[in-house]
């Protein structure tokens, strides 16, 4: 399923969400509903929650105060004031506004946990997150200010404020308070009842939306950037014979037998692999090892794949409410640090590939290494030609490696200590986003050298995969031959091209197109039953 497919639609039920569909909702054209068996489940939940109050027994957030004031009861004719209060008190937020995307993805995932049924509300407060997502009304949420833990609290409490009428959205291009926007829309405000505006702020939805969209785009990153490795290995003239079966065979960890499977598949043509230069008994770690560096962080994005995937259906609310004899119970399952672990993982993995790429960039616009003009330009001198498109790659690379340290390895305790361990899982994420989105630019100055490179060694790519890529970048950019435009429009250009998956399906194509025809003559030979 695709994120830009307008006709997709998706269903809040008791069935899983994926990160497709997340994608879908976040960037494409997807619309939402809610299930009528949802609504039920959440009828019965609410009951749990007003059972608990028709008994009078204390639950946090509907009898009591919040956090450290937890002891604090409250009337039962202030429980409604306290919904108010509880989301204008914790729109705390500051920094710049998210991206409209990762918005639209909390809101998403903020309603599909709610109405898995287990957060006492009713259907009509997941039904108005389905409103201002179909009618494409996003609340303005401020980056920074969550500690990852009670959940994603200060940024959910600004995305929750325009349910009641208040904070700001974006709306057709034009910022405005959210009542207006909502009259504007047809959407009336709701009044929260008990339990309701703490179940909209006490989840993992900030951190989860930013990883779901971060691994979509470590997926495309990460094709791309075999891709890349694949033409620099041509235009460097490496030995295949590192990325042999045998080689990884004996050490079988799955991503790095993958990635060299892979590597095989982009450079091979008609069975064979292109030579290697004379001259070299060893290549670089930067060519010799693609598949035992880039390998682990294949499994390092599946596993934070299987993660969120896991947590886009997760109940991550407190108290929970039971609609059996269980009732409403309070538990810690809004504590980030089960995603926060894998966010810097993942970003400790990209932040590597980054430096990887960065040095066989580093190799190509070295005569010494490449064997071709200084700095890929037929006239250096005259022409500084892909010089200082290195000295970006090296400077988003020593960036990322300042972003890569962990977030989830500090803790500053809140709210008087009771909330004594905090996950700091909102900065892992919104950390790893950056680190993806400059290993994007650092990857898409690999392809321009790679492509420069090989024009230069007059050859044609071998791999029908690196001709492939080639032939898609100079669809797009043509051969440098002397310094022209600058060179920040060719490095957008080549950054759409991976960003848009434009340069992995022209591959892809290739590549399918080639094993059918490759099995069509073994199927002319015999070689196939």
């Amino acid at each position: 399923m695709s994120g830009n497919d307008s006709d997709h639609h998706v269903t809040l039920s008791d069935g899983p969400l994926g990160i497709a569909d997340v994608v879908a909702v976040a960037r494409g054209g997807a619309t939402v509903s809610l299930a009528d068996g949802a609504r039920a489940a959440m009828e019965r939940s609410r009951a749990a929650v007003q059972a608990a109050i028709a008994e009078g027994r204390p639950v946090y957030g509907v009898s009591t105060g919040f956090g450290a004031l937890a002891d604090v009861a409250i009337s039962p004719e202030d429980r409604t004031t306290l919904q108010v209060n509880l989301l204008r008190s914790h729109a705390a937020g500051v920094g710049q506004p998210l991206p409209d995307d990762v918005v639209r993805a909390a809101l998403l995932l903020r309603a599909q946990a709610l109405a898995r049924g287990y957060s006492g509300v009713r259907p009509i407060v997941v039904e108005r997150l389905v409103d201002l997502l179909n009618a494409r009304i996003h609340p303005v949420v401020p980056e920074q200010g969550s500690v990852g833990a009670s959940g994603d609290l200060a940024p959910l409490a600004h995305l929750a404020l325009p349910l009641i009428g208040e904070g700001q959205v974006r709306w057709r291009d034009e910022l405005l308070p959210a009542e207006t926007a909502l009259a504007q829309a047809g959407i009336a405000p709701i009044t929260l009842e008990a339990k309701e505006a703490l179940a909209l702020i006490n989840g993992t939805q900030i951190i989860t939306a930013l990883m779901a969209l971060a691994v979509a785009d470590t997926e495309q990153l990460l094709r791309a950037a075999e891709i890349a490795a694949a033409m620099s290995f041509e235009a460097l003239g490496g030995d295949p014979a590192a990325l042999a079966a045998p080689v990884h065979q004996v050490r079988p960890h799955p991503g790095q037998v993958a990635t060299a499977a892979r590597m095989r598949r982009l450079l091979q043509r008609d069975g064979t692999l292109p030579r290697p230069r004379r001259g070299a008994v060893q290549d670089a770690y930067t060519l010799r090892c693609i598949p035992q560096v880039l390998g682990p962080i294949r499994n390092a994005l599946e596993h934070a794949r299987q993660v969120v995937e896991i947590e886009i259906n997760a109940v991550t609310d407190n108290p929970l409410c039971f609609p059996d004899d269980t009732g409403v119970v309070s538990g810690g399952n809004f504590h980030g640090h089960p995603v926060a672990l894998p966010a810097d993982y993942l970003k400790v993995a990209v932040a590597s590939l980054g430096t990887f790429t960065e040095r066989r960039i580093a190799s190509l616009v070295d005569p010494r290494s490449s064997r071709l003009p200084a700095f890929l330009v037929p006239a250096p001198g005259i022409n500084s030609g892909f010089m200082i498109a290195q000295y970006a790659a090296a400077s988003l690379a020593s960036e990322n490696k300042t972003l890569a340290h962990p977030a989830s390895v500090d803790s500053i305790p809140t709210s008087a200590d009771i909330e004594d361990f905090n996950s700091m899982g909102t900065t892992a994420a919104r950390h790893l986003a950056r680190v993806v989105a400059n290993t994007q630019t650092i990857v898409a100055i690999e392809v321009l050298c790679a492509a420069q490179a090989l024009d230069l060694t007059e050859r044609e790519p071998w791999g029908i995969g690196t001709q492939a890529a080639y032939r898609a970048v100079r669809a797009h950019i043509p051969f440098l031959e002397r310094d022209g435009p600058p060179l920040h429009q060719l490095i957008e250009t080549a950054r759409d091209l991976i960003r848009s998956g434009t340069l992995q399906e022209a591959v892809d194509a290739a590549l399918v197109a080639s094993a059918g025809r490759d099995t069509a003559q073994q199927i002319e030979e015999g070689g196939v039953g």
